[in-house]
């Protein structure tokens, strides 16, 4: 895929070098909470360069990019179709911010939308989903800022901390989101 540029970010090829940054959240719980459950045990090392091997060689079925500083190239997180349909081009997003230093920057709407029109656009998508916890309140408010709308729930079907909470699923239309560029 081609590198895609924004005015302080860059979605950029995955690389051999981005397995120290990747290995920075990977086990880290303020990260991985709102994350699926196969982050639910510490990975290790190997599963980490299983995983960076599959997206390098081409055999994951995980296509995404590196978010990356604009000027110095270096991993900040990463943005991904986790899914991709092709028959009814529906993509599933998913995205990680590693560092906490990085979070609460506008990097995650900036990347977000790079994707959307690479979707939208390259990939002639017509719908981009994807899932959130309730609890995930800084997620929340990105994706709708980014235009995705609340679908639904699934109450209760995650435990966390003690607690059951909800699933929220959200997505995204081709033509609500160039709607919203209009604006």
């Amino acid at each position: 895929m081609a590198r895609i540029y924004g005015e302080r970010i860059m979605l950029r090829e995955y690389q051999k070098e981005d397995f120290a940054g990747i290995r920075k959240w990977v086990n880290d719980p303020e990260v991985t909470e709102h994350l699926s459950d196969i982050f639910l045990f510490p990975h290790t090392a190997g599963e980490t360069e299983k995983f960076l091997n599959g997206i390098l060689d081409g055999s994951s079925p995980i296509k995404g990019f590196v978010i990356a500083d604009r000027r110095t190239e270096a991993y900040l997180g990463q943005i991904d179709l986790v899914k991709i349909d092709w028959k009814n081009r529906v993509g599933t997003l998913g995205i990680v911010i590693g560092a906490p230093e990085n979070r609460g920057r506008g990097i995650g709407t900036e990347a977000i939308g790079l994707m959307l029109e690479f979707a939208f656009q390259r990939l002639n998508l017509h719908r981009i989903e994807l899932e959130a916890r309730d609890y995930n309140t800084r997620a929340l408010r990105c994706y709708r800022k980014c235009g995705f709308q609340e679908e639904g729930r699934a109450r209760q079907n995650f435990f966390i901390r003690g607690r059951y909470t909800d699933t929220v699923r959200l997505g995204i239309l081709k033509e609500e989101y160039f709607q919203q560029k209009k604006a």
